[in-house]
C-alpha cells in the first residue's frame, strides 16, 4: 500500500467546501470574494484572547508577516503560513516524482488537494503548539495555553476553507493570493495615509506629512521639515513613495513582457498562434520558496532560542553561530556575525555603509537561493522544456516548418526556457534587495508578490468576461 493509498480514508472525513451546483456570475464570485476579505481582515485585527496585545518574545519579522499574510497577536498569529509550506512542499513532492500521484485523473487531482489540506492542518498543529511551547507568549497557565491553542488552529482551519472555497468557483483566484495582497496593500496604504503624528509634529504617512511639511513651509518661511522628509530613515518619505509608484511600473512592464513562438493547432485545421513565454518565467515564486525558508529559519530560531540552556555545550559550540539574540524591549535583535543576522534584509542605505558585509553576505545568499529555486522549480513544476513539449504535443500543437514531434518542440523551448528561469530568477532578487534599500512601500518582497499577484487576476478578471460575454468560448474551453 502506498503513502497516498494510506491517507485516502483520512481525507474523506476532513472538512471540505462543495462545489457550486452552477457556474455563479461574475458578480456574485466578487461578493463571495469580498466576503472572504472581509473574514480574513477582521480576524487579522482580533486580538489573541488570553495573551497580552503586545507580548514579548519576538521581533515584528517584516518577512515573515508578508509571506504568510499574518498579523502578530492576532487570530491570524499563523496566517496562511501552513497553507503555503504545504503546498509547496507537495509540489515539489509530486513534481520531482517522490510521491507518484498522476494529477492528470480525477482521483489524482483529488489526492493532491487532500494530501495538501491534510497537511496544512497538521502544521497548523505544529506551528500553534511551536508558538505556545516555545515561550512566544511567555508563560501561560495550561487553560490559557489550551484557549490560545483552539483560538490559533480555529482561525487558520477557516483560512484554509476560505482559500478553498475561492479555488472551488465560489470566488475569483485563490486566498493565498488574495490575503497576500491584502496585506501587502494595507501596509502601503498605512504608509501612504496614517496620520499618527510622530516627534517633530509631522504625520506618519508621507502624503499627509507632505501636507503639513508644505503648510507649515508657507506659513512660517522655514522649509526645514519638508527637507527631513525627503529621506526619513526608519519611516516613510519621499523617496520611498517615488520608489514605490517606480518600481510599480516597471514591475507591471516585466510582468507584461512575452517571448512569443508560433505554432499550429491541427485540432482546428492548422490554425495558426502563438505560445507567449513570459520574461519573467518563474514569476515570484523563487521569491516565495525563499522567503518561506527564511521566515522558517527565523520562526524556529527564536523559539529554540528561548527554550535552550545557554548553557549547554552544543549551543555555545555550535548553536550560538547559527542563532544568537539580544533580547531588547521584548524583541530579539540578532546579534551581528550569527547567520540569522546575515538573513534580515538591509532596510536602508545607510544600513549598506554602517555594515557592507552584511549586505554583501545577504545579497549574494538571496541571489543565490532564488535562481536555485528558480531552476529546481521548473524541474519539478512540469514547467521545464520537455514537459512543456509532451503537453502541448498531446493537445496536438505544432511548430509551422517542423515534424509534429514533441522533440521540435521541446528543442525551441530549450533556446529560451532555461535562460528566462535563471534571468527570471535573478531580476526578481535584484529587485527586491533594491526595493528594500530604498525604502519601497511593503517592502521589496511585498510590491513583487502584490504586482505578480495583481497581474494574475487581471488577467483571470478577463477571461471571466470573456466567457460571460461570449458563451461560444465556454464550449472551445470546455467551461461549465
Amino acid at each position: 500500500m502506498g503513502f497516498t493509498d494510506a491517507i485516502e480514508p483520512v481525507l474523506r472525513v476532513l472538512p471540505e467546501i462543495p462545489k457550486p451546483t452552477r457556474r455563479p456570475s461574475l458578480t456574485e464570485r466578487f461578493v463571495w470574494t469580498g466576503i472572504a476579505l472581509v473574514l480574513y481582515l477582521a480576524m487579522a485585527h482580533t486580538p489573541i484572547y488570553g495573551i497580552p496585545w503586545q507580548t514579548s518574545g519576538f521581533e515584528q519579522l517584516v518577512l515573515l508577516r508578508v509571506i504568510t499574510a499574518s498579523r502578530r497577536g492576532t487570530l491570524m498569529e499563523l496566517g496562511i503560513g501552513p497553507l503555503v509550506t504545504s503546498g509547496l512542499i507537495w509540489q515539489l513532492l509530486v513534481g520531482s516524482k517522490i510521491v507518484n500521484i498522476d494529477i492528470t485523473t480525477r482521483r489524482g487531482r483529488a489526492l493532491f488537494t487532500g494530501a495538501q489540506k491534510l497537511f496544512s492542518i497538521i502544521f497548523t498543529i505544529v506551528q500553534a503548539l511551536a508558538f505556545i511551547v516555545g515561550g512566544a507568549y511567555g508563560p501561560l497557565s495550561p487553560s490559557i495555553a489550551i484557549l490560545v491553542f483552539l483560538q490559533l488552529t480555529t482561525a487558520t482551519l477557516i483560512v484554509l476553507l476560505l482559500d478553498e472555497m475561492l479555488q472551488k468557483g465560489w470566488g475569483i483566484g485563490s486566498g493565498v493570493s488574495l490575503f497576500i495582497a491584502a496585506g501587502v496593500s494595507q501596509d502601503i496604504f498605512w504608509r501612504m495615509f496614517s496620520p499618527i503624528e510622530l516627534r517633530g509634529g509631522l504625520p506618519l504617512g508621507i502624503i499627509p506629512a507632505i501636507v503639513v511639511a508644505i503648510t507649515n513651509g508657507v506659513t512660517t518661511g522655514s522649509w526645514d521639515k519638508l527637507y527631513s522628509i525627503v529621506l526619513r530613515v526608519g519611516y516613510p518619505d519621499i523617496l520611498g513613495l517615488i520608489s514605490t509608484f517606480a518600481f510599480f511600473i516597471v514591475l507591471m512592464y516585466l510582468e507584461n513582457m512575452r517571448i512569443d513562438i508560433p505554432i499550429g493547432v491541427s485540432k482546428y485545421g492548422g490554425i495558426r498562434s502563438s505560445i507567449p513565454l513570459k520574461f519573467l518565467y518563474v514569476s515570484n515564486i523563487p521569491i516565495i520558496l525563499v522567503s518561506a525558508l527564511y521566515a522558517n529559519v527565523h520562526i524556529f530560531s527564536q523559539l529554540i532560542w528561548l527554550r535552550i540552556n545557554k548553557e549547554d555545550w552544543i549551543y555555545n559550540n555550535i548553536l550560538k553561530y547559527l542563532f544568537n539574540y539580544n533580547q531588547t524591549n521584548g524583541q530579539l535583535i540578532p546579534l551581528k556575525g550569527t547567520l540569522v543576522y546575515y538573513l534580515n534584509p538591509p532596510r536602508s542605505y545607510l544600513s549598506i555603509l554602517e555594515d557592507p558585509v552584511h549586505f554583501t553576505v545577504y545579497s549574494l545568499l538571496f541571489i543565490g537561493l532564488c535562481v536555485l529555486f528558480s531552476i529546481i522549480w521548473i524541474q519539478t513544476s512540469g514547467m521545464d522544456p520537455w514537459s512543456q513539449a509532451r503537453q502541448l504535443a498531446e493537445s496536438g500543437i505544432y511548430v509551422p516548418g517542423f515534424r509534429k514531434s514533441p522533440r521540435v518542440i521541446a528543442s525551441i523551448l530549450s533556446r529560451y526556457v532555461p535562460t528566462l528561469s535563471i534571468l527570471s530568477g535573478l531580476l526578481v532578487a535584484l529587485i527586491a534587495i533594491a526595493s528594500d534599500i530604498v525604502g519601497v512601500f511593503g517592502g521589496g518582497i511585498g510590491i513583487l508578490l502584490l504586482v505578480g499577484i495583481l497581474a494574475q487576476y487581471h488577467a483571470l478578471i478577463v477571461r471571466e468576461r470573456a466567457l460571460e460575454m461570449y458563451p461560444l468560448l465556454r464550449k472551445l474551453t470546455g467551461v461549465r
